[in-house]
């Protein structure tokens, strides 16, 4: 299985590109690894780390206008307020985007069913997972989240696909590593949905 950060280093240019993460998030998303890497990485999130290659901004608020050869995106196009405006922000400020994002509109009975189920297991086996317990309240309280056949949509009309990939997420949800393997063997057998998708685009 190939983890985000590896599936990003695959896809970028050499070093040291200038690579900007769009919510990074309170751990830093994958801006160390790329800097290990030899990137001039930068993440922006209202609550990203203390450090010089982070910054507590919105995207929207970020007021940088030096170009980026290219931004990484994890699960945050279906939270943001105005998509075609921060997705319009993104391509004038990088002409290679690599995205990661959530299918949640794809849990169908099956999948959610199957969610339930292993979540408990994970449990009374002492493991601690994350995510939500009850996925219908969850929907409850999520309202206004972007479905991402919206985001690919609005992505391909920027953007010229490079890569495109229907894959799993769960296992990122509930914070087990070991969860994705056993959900990529269901996805391959029909038994549940892919609601993981990885996307690289180039601006036309």
């Amino acid at each position: 299985m190939t983890s985000f950060v590896e599936f990003v280093l695959g896809q970028l240019p050499p070093p040291p590109a200038r690579v900007l993460e769009v919510g990074c998030g309170l751990e830093g998303g994958v801006v160390d690894e790329l800097a290990q890497a030899g990137y001039e990485a930068l993440g922006i999130d209202p609550d990203a780390p203390a450090g010089s290659r982070f910054r507590r901004v919105s995207f929207e608020e970020f007021d940088e206008t030096e170009p980026f050869d290219a931004a990484v995106a994890s699960r945050v196009f279906h939270h943001v307020g105005s998509l075609d405006a921060v997705l319009d922000k993104l391509v004038r400020l990088a002409p290679l985007v690599i995205v990661e994002e959530f299918a949640w509109e794809r849990i169908d009975a099956q999948t959610q069913a199957w969610y339930k189920a292993h979540r408990h297991a994970l449990e009374a086996e002492g493991a601690e997972p994350r995510g939500p317990e009850d996925l219908d309240e969850w929907r409850l309280r999520h309202p206004d989240l972007h479905p991402a056949s919206l985001v690919l949509r609005e992505l391909e009309r920027r953007l010229d696909t490079r890569f495109l990939e229907e894959r799993q997420y769960f296992y990122r949800w509930l914070k087990h590593p070991p969860t994705e393997a056993v959900e990529a063997e269901l996805i391959a057998a029909g038994a549940i949905q892919p609601i993981g998708l990885r996307y690289v685009g180039i601006r036309h």
